[in-house]
């Protein structure tokens, strides 16, 4: 009874997939439960239908859209100062202990991010979003993933680097996508869609679309035909 209920619930969400029978009553009991408690506090803090975990901060909330579905895991931070709408696709989830920063200087308004629909990044993500970042649709991405979509200048040596101020070209991931661990994405950086990127890459220029990349730093390893 509890997996036929659960079953219709991930239907009816969109997901297509079967679950595994083996898996005992309680466990879909205790998701269950923890998802309704989580949908309280959607509706409290947003005031819609958001799955939002314990100790999650969102600020400037005018400036975010949460499709439907959204799930923002614990001890998450949203930050909604941004020059653009900070976009969050139908069916998509941040991991818990991620952080979404947006402006992180007085000197400059951040642009945001966009994440498409039914994109999944793990826990400990990292959206260092104040030059733009843009993820496409059905992105599964690993924990402790970063995104630097800055770069500070440093050419003048008569000043301190810090006083050279950044440069940004935004960071842009295609749709369906795969990120496996630890990979860190550097401004200016394109990956096309049904990539695969590899665990613990380092990823900077464009990448076409079929690419397997992986290495530091990352390079085409090979096509997928």
């Amino acid at each position: 009874m509890i997996k036929k209920l659960f079953q219709k619930l991930l239907n009816k969400s969109g997901k297509d997939y079967q679950i595994d029978q083996d898996i005992p009553n309680g466990f879909f009991i205790r998701v269950i439960y923890k998802r309704m408690i989580m949908l309280l506090r959607g509706l409290i803090i947003m005031g819609r239908k958001v799955y939002i975990g314990s100790n999650c901060s969102v600020s400037n909330k005018r400036n975010i859209f949460f499709g439907k579905n959204v799930t923002i895991e614990h001890h998450t931070i949203i930050d909604g100062y941004a020059s653009q709408k900070v976009h969050i696709g139908h069916g998509s989830r941040i991991g818990a202990y991620s952080w979404v920063m947006c402006t992180s200087h007085f000197s400059k308004y951040g642009k945001g991010l966009t994440m498409g629909n039914n994109s999944a990044v793990g826990q400990f993500t990292e959206f260092g979003a104040a030059g733009g970042i843009e993820i496409g649709n059905d992105v599964i991405m690993g924990s402790y993933v970063s995104f630097h979509s800055e770069n500070h200048n440093f050419s003048d040596t008569t000043k301190l680097i810090r006083e050279q101020g950044v440069t940004s070209k935004g960071i842009k991931i295609g749709n369906n996508v795969w990120v496996g661990a630890k990979v860190t994405f550097l401004d200016g950086c394109v990956v096309g869609n049904h990539c695969v990127v590899a665990a613990g890459a380092v990823v900077i220029g464009e990448f076409p679309d079929y690419s397997v990349i992986g290495g530091i730093p990352a390079k085409i390893l090979k096509s997928i035909s």
